[in-house]
């Protein structure tokens, strides 16, 4: 599949990536209809009353790069799309947009409606690749809350079963963002501040508890650096769970200043519109990883764009790639589609300007696709 009609000094070496997608949801496990698939391929939590979201960048970009997958022409009309992924059923579409998105790894976040979606095992037979799991750490503090009696319990038992849960995992992560925001206390909070938070907690709940108290949350970061592996943070873009303006990652310096010594790795993920902040936190901080996720395809034909902005200031040694796909395989195909689009387009300018050597080029994609995510998850 053509990427671009004037070919360019990389394109070759890009096309033959093997990407390392450090952090990604599983592909949906069975159809659903199509007002629920619109609202998967937007952050929005319910269907757009304004017409249908194939008419945005993300839905432009199915119609252009997924339809010849599905043996359809590119840029099919969207109701001639629609009516050939029913065709084809979800076990095929995902066979065929999981396998033409030359991923070799995925990193899979569990902790995000789980059932809706395949496991890691299951995701990586679809897509032909290697899998391992992320842990969410308040996922796992949710389970665990639903079976002790006193927040002394919570806090005695939570690192046990964090260790058990990761015993296999590669990395952990936190939803802090859109719980509470980066604006909170960076400072660790005391085991007596946290059983009072958690005790408040079960004292209100009726049904499953959803962690969501700014004490607890802080605690289940501290476990998380506490446990060794590297700690994702949603960053940045998301649905209106979170308030965006609080979701910035340089919101995170004080508690980024007191992580640092641990050498724990701090992955910033998706972090749209707040990218370049994130390459200077990458650049100030020698912890501090970071990604442009859902920012590429939902950005379409603009995500060449947000690649560039992103080799802006940091190194090139912390940045990684990841599509943050969660549910339709689309998201999945164009994640590593466009990254690969964008970066063969942007540095193969540079190239072709004489800004960079060609072997410093190679280098680096190969750095982003897939090296750095090797070394830091220990891979």
């Amino acid at each position: 599949m053509d990427q671009h009609a004037q070919p360019g000094p990389l394109d070759e070496v890009v096309a033959g990536l093997p990407l390392v997608d450090h952090h990604v949801h599983g592909a949906l496990r069975a159809a659903v209809d199509r007002p629920t698939f619109e609202s998967m391929i937007t952050e929005g939590p319910r269907p757009h009353s304004a017409g249908t979201a194939f008419d945005s960048q993300v839905g432009f970009a199915i119609r252009r790069w997924c339809a010849p997958l599905l043996g359809l022409q590119p840029h099919a009309p969207a109701e001639e799309y629609w009516a050939r992924r029913c065709e084809l059923g979800e076990d095929e579409v995902n066979r065929r947009l999981l396998g033409a998105a030359g991923t070799d790894t995925y990193l899979v976040e569990t902790g995000y409606l789980g059932d809706a979606v395949l496991t890691p095992a299951e995701h990586a037979e679809a897509a032909g690749a290697a899998a391992h799991e992320v842990v969410r750490l308040e996922t796992l503090a949710e389970g665990l809350l639903g079976e002790v009696d006193s927040g002394r319990a919570f806090v005695a038992e939570y690192p046990a079963v964090l260790e058990e849960a990761t015993r296999a995992a590669v990395g952990t992560k936190s939803i802090i963002a859109y719980r509470a925001g980066f604006d909170v206390d960076p400072a660790r909070p005391g085991e007596a501040e946290v059983a009072g938070a958690v005790d408040r907690l079960l004292g209100s709940a009726s049904g499953r508890v959803r962690v969501e108290d700014p004490v607890l949350l802080r605690h289940l970061l501290w476990c998380g650096v506490d446990r060794g592996l590297p700690l994702q943070l949603h960053s940045g873009y998301g649905d209106p769970d979170l308030d965006l303006h609080r979701a910035n990652p340089l919101l995170l310096m004080p508690w980024l200043r007191r992580v640092e010594p641990t050498g724990v790795p701090v992955m910033l993920l998706h972090n749209y519109p707040y990218h370049r902040e994130a390459g200077y936190l990458a650049q100030a901080f020698d912890n501090v990883y970071f990604d442009v996720g859902l920012g590429l395809f939902y950005s379409g034909s603009q995500s060449a764009q947000i690649v560039a902005e992103s080799l802006e200031v940091a190194p090139f040694t912390k940045q990684l790639y990841s599509s943050d796909a969660w549910g339709p395989g689309e998201l999945h195909l164009l994640g590593a589609l466009l990254w690969r689009r964008g970066i063969s387009r942007v540095v193969g300018q540079w190239v072709q300007d004489g800004e960079w050597a060609r072997s410093d080029a190679e280098r680096v994609v190969h750095l982003i696709g897939h090296e750095n995510a090797r070394r830091v998850y220990r891979l």
